[in-house]
């Protein structure tokens, strides 16, 4: 079962690599593109829709058909280049054993348009923005990555980038579905730990429990309603001249994460939203502007632009109030002060949290952090957050850190705060009592996994599939080749 994983993990690697975009040194892969777009065929044609078969056809073999979807032998090639040049073992890759992770990726795809499992355009294109930024950013210009690419056109390449986000993303929401509702129960997890045999047991690495006082600075009334003011500015220019909202938002808005996508997001119920953002946008009709309202992240205007059941799109524009530089030196005295109070046994560590932490999510836990992987107490040395790690690795038993300022990852405002090591545990064997938590988790992913498998085998049946001849021999994983 735990080998079954590791393979899945180097599929998985696969796709990431496939999908992407990760710029590299020129140097490094003279000869690698991204991975075009397919050609979509029908189930009954050789004819590719919209284009001329010939087009493709005759430049590249044709590995496989999936559905509406074609694999050609260069998508094949090209992606085990990327794959090695990240550093993947070619003994962990083999052409078959990718040729069946994409087949899987555009079985998820092609089953997701049969499903209705819609991808918005503004979708697609916020996150194509979001790469292509990012490429400039390690490249230097736009140049210079159609260059590496071998593109002739921003258009082009933007086109061909899109295809490949939007059959990524229809994948992804394919298995979402098929797993959003699987969950184990305490005897399930149970007997999956009981079936691994003693010897094959995973190992746990080395832990830490940490717990942290958190003090944010406070922001000014005349703040605050100098932010409210602008936003209420913004939206009568919307409402009464007929501005554009999402011209707006590239302005004015201070959310990284939307800004160069004019404000937009596209959400449900259960997208990790803060509570008070989703209440407001919820509430509004298809066309609507909200009044400006707070959460954490500071003050907000929200536009639907489209609703549809229970999933929106919305565009919104965020104002964060301006915190005097005296309110930051004020929270970290205030901190400096706690920590003291601490260290000469005033109180508990776990007390000052609750009487004087800032932070909710931990006040009421003695400060106690949880691991946003799967919400245990426990930091596994080898996979935390290199930032966190960073702050408390020097840290003795019963040390406290001094303050340290913490700026908002999500775009919030910053804090101070104070760590403490509160707990260490060294590597271990899987212990049932002791790291239920994980185990837990590892019989989530087993279940599943068997869930996908079935699924897989079942669509497999009903989905038109023709594997190229050169490639059936292959040892799939499913049973791609039809008799």
């Amino acid at each position: 079962m735990i080998k079954t994983w590791k393979n899945n993990i180097i599929f998985l690697l696969a796709g990431l690599v496939s999908f992407g975009m990760v710029a590299q040194e020129r140097d490094s892969i003279p000869d690698t593109q991204i991975e075009p777009p397919e050609p979509v065929y029908k189930a009954d044609s050789s004819q590719v829709l919209n284009k001329p078969a010939y087009k493709r056809v005759k430049v590249d073999g044709i590995a496989a058909v999936i559905g509406d979807y074609v694999i050609l032998d260069s998508d094949i090639e090209k992606t085990l280049i990327d794959l090695r040049n990240q550093g993947a073992s070619p003994q962990d890759i083999t052409r078959c054993g990718l040729l069946g992770k994409l087949m899987e990726d555009r079985m998820y795809a092609h089953q997701a348009v049969q499903d209705s499992l819609l991808v918005s355009d503004d979708e697609v294109n916020a996150t194509s923005d979001r790469q292509i930024q990012q490429l400039i950013q390690q490249v230097g210009s736009m140049e210079k990555v159609l260059e590496f690419y071998k593109k002739e056109s921003v258009e082009d390449f933007r086109q061909e980038l899109f295809e490949i986000n939007k059959l990524q993303m229809l994948s992804q929401k394919m298995q979402q579905k098929i797993v959003s509702d699987i969950e184990v129960t305490p005897e399930e997890v149970r007997q999956f730990f009981s079936k691994i045999p003693e010897d094959e047991r995973p190992v746990f690495g080395a832990e830490l429990e940490i717990s942290q006082i958190v003090k944010i600075p406070k922001i000014p009334e005349v703040e605050k309603q100098r932010a409210i003011d602008k936003l209420r500015q913004i939206r009568a220019d919307v409402v009464d001249n007929d501005a554009s909202f999402s011209v707006k938002a590239i302005l004015y808005s201070q959310d990284p994460g939307s800004k160069s996508k004019g404000g937009f997001y596209s959400m449900t119920r259960q997208t990790p939203f803060v509570k008070e953002f989703k209440d407001v946008a919820f509430s509004l009709q298809e066309g609507e502007i909200s009044e400006p309202f707070e959460t954490t992240f500071g003050f907000h205007i929200i536009y639907i632009e489209k609703i549809r059941g229970q999933e929106l799109d919305l565009r919104h524009i965020l104002i964060q109030p301006e915190i005097p530089q005296a309110e930051v030196d004020k929270a970290r005295i205030e901190l400096d002060s706690i920590r003291q109070q601490v260290m000469e046994g005033k109180y508990t560590f776990a007390e000052a949290a609750l009487n004087f932490s800032d932070e909710k999510e931990t006040k009421f836990d003695g400060g106690l952090l949880r691991n946003p992987i799967n919400f245990d107490s426990k930091f596994e040395l080898t996979k935390m957050d290199p930032t966190l790690y960073n702050q408390v690795r020097n840290l003795k038993d019963n040390e406290i850190s001094n303050p340290i300022l913490e700026p908002d990852p999500r775009g919030g405002p910053p804090k101070y705060k104070i760590l403490k090591v509160t707990n260490r545990y060294d590597e271990h064997p899987a212990d049932f009592a002791r790291d239920y938590l994980k185990i837990q988790d590892l019989a989530l992913k087993e279940k599943q996994f068997k869930a996908i498998k079935e699924w897989m085998a079942e669509h497999i049946e009903d989905t038109y599939i023709s594997v190229s001849t050169s490639n059936r021999s292959c040892d799939f994983a499913n049973d791609w080749v039809k008799d």
